[in-house]
């Protein structure tokens, strides 16, 4: 069956709640798959520390609502738990546009506003409905009593379609405070299924996008102890393990691995860590063999790749280990200059840039394979696009339109001229300009994160790029 860990709004420890879920399933060594709904890349970093698989991103913007439930039917079957962490609120989505408004709205039962738009699409109530999976939701109880059950009574009856199989009371102050909870809970018959008290020593610090990734954090391991001594007994197991069981459900075979011919050079190290599984895994699949490395600490580019791939991260934060290692950011530049095929997205992008301009003002070199510097600043570009390529580029040809997603607080100083994508928001025509580098020809750099799963033939013309250079 699975469930999904929702909230009632952002901030009210659902992340707390999944890991110190996953935490306790490990220690019982029970197999679990976990999935994230949305587009983020660290907790699913979180999810796989705990597990020791690979965390799946469940996004129909990215991908599509029918690569959402194949996704979730093909990895849910290889573990005997799944468990899927949601994103913000339960139903804050984005609005997407329904062909037909009138029949699509009254066929499917979605909410739709008066322009005939879906209002909680990419929900995690949406990702609810898409996998047929009951909600357990997180409750923030810190500045609450007797009014908790107005809120679990609105999530409860707000879309009669989404089944809360019961709530989980988050930072409860003293038995006093919970005995008041339970009362006004009492008389909705919602299962509590869980009960975290306040706590003073699990903290998992943040920065300026995010939480700090699993590998800057050396006490992660002990954080992880501490939250599945908290599962073992905050959680009423006896009613969870049956939900969390995974099922057989119909789904498409793994598709087959091509055997491997190429060799990329993929960048994964404290400063570049955003990947989404499936984008590696579609590359192995095609028949690349990839070639994990660190700019960081490497003294040269991995030898006998045709290509390479700088995923996003946190180059900022180590802007100056970057420019030290002078022979990786020359052997880049050299690499790339001799034609090799790069892909680049966001931190990538600002690695290609000449430098690095930190938040403290502190100039540092990068590759200089693009001539434009990335700055740090306190504004966060945020959202997700519509990206159409206004030119034939390493990864799609004019005119195709893609859909990603963009996350940063640094700006360039010096736009292509020729760029690589007109983008707009996803949701509404609002134009948010041009970008992406597209030369040298053979570099395809953009802060547009994007997820293959329902474009595969990006994948195939990287590949193909990268065949053509070896």
């Amino acid at each position: 069956m699975s469930i999904i860990i929702a909230g009632e709004r952002s901030g009210v420890g659902k992340t707390t709640v999944t890991l110190t879920l996953l935490a306790s399933l490990r220690r019982r060594d029970r197999l679990v798959q976990s999935f994230k709904v949305g587009p983020d890349y660290i907790d699913p970093m979180f999810h796989q520390h705990v597990t020791g698989r690979p965390c799946r991103n469940l996004d129909p913007v990215l991908t599509s609502e029918t690569y959402v439930q194949q996704c979730f039917a093909r990895h849910s079957q290889l573990t005997e738990y799944s468990l899927v962490e949601g994103v913000m609120g339960l139903f804050d989505g984005i609005s997407s546009l329904v062909i037909s408004p009138l029949s699509f709205a009254e066929d499917k039962g979605l909410m739709t506003n008066d322009k005939g738009q879906i209002t909680d699409f990419a929900s995690t109530a949406h990702i609810a409905r898409l996998l047929d999976l009951p909600v357990v939701l997180v409750i923030d109880c810190s500045r609450l009593s007797g009014s908790v059950a107005a809120i679990a009574h609105g999530y409860q009856s707000f879309d009669p379609r989404i089944k809360i199989a019961g709530v989980v009371l988050n930072r409860v102050g003293s038995d006093r405070h919970l005995s008041l909870l339970k009362d006004a809970l009492k008389p909705l018959q919602l299962p509590i299924l869980g009960v975290l008290r306040r706590q003073d020593n699990i903290t998992i610090p943040d920065r300026h996008l995010g939480l700090v990734p699993t590998a800057e954090l050396p006490e992660l391991n002990a954080l992880i102890d501490r939250l599945a001594d908290l599962g073992d007994t905050c959680f009423d197991w006896q009613n969870l393990l049956p939900l969390l069981k995974s099922q057989p459900l119909p789904h498409p075979p793994n598709p087959p691995h091509s055997p491997s011919s190429i060799r990329i050079a993929v960048a994964r190290d404290r400063a570049f860590n955003f990947y989404y599984q499936d984008n590696l895994d579609l590359l192995q699949q095609l028949g690349a063999e990839l070639v994990f490395w660190s700019p960081l600490e490497a003294a040269a580019i991995p030898k006998d790749v045709q290509g390479m791939y700088f995923g996003g991260g946190f180059p900022e934060v180590f802007a100056q280990q970057l420019a030290e290692n002078t022979s990786v950011r020359d052997g880049v530049k050299t690499a790339i200059l001799e034609g090799m095929p790069a892909i680049a997205e966001c931190g990538g992008l600002m690695y290609l840039c000449e430098q690095i301009i930190d938040f403290e003002g502190k100039s540092w070199a990068m590759t200089g394979v693009l001539p434009t510097s990335a700055v740090m600043g306190a504004r966060l570009t945020l959202g997700y696009r519509r990206a159409v390529a206004l030119q034939d580029n390493l990864l799609v040809k004019a005119g195709t339109t893609v859909h990603g997603h963009e996350f940063h607080r640094s700006h360039l100083t010096l736009t292509p001229t020729k760029p690589l994508f007109e983008t707009s928001r996803y949701d509404c025509d609002e134009n948010m300009g041009c970008e992406g580098w597209g030369f040298p020809a053979n570099v395809h750099a953009s802060y547009v994160h994007l997820h293959w799963g329902r474009s595969v033939e990006i994948p195939q013309q990287f590949l193909k790029e990268c065949r053509t250079y070896k």
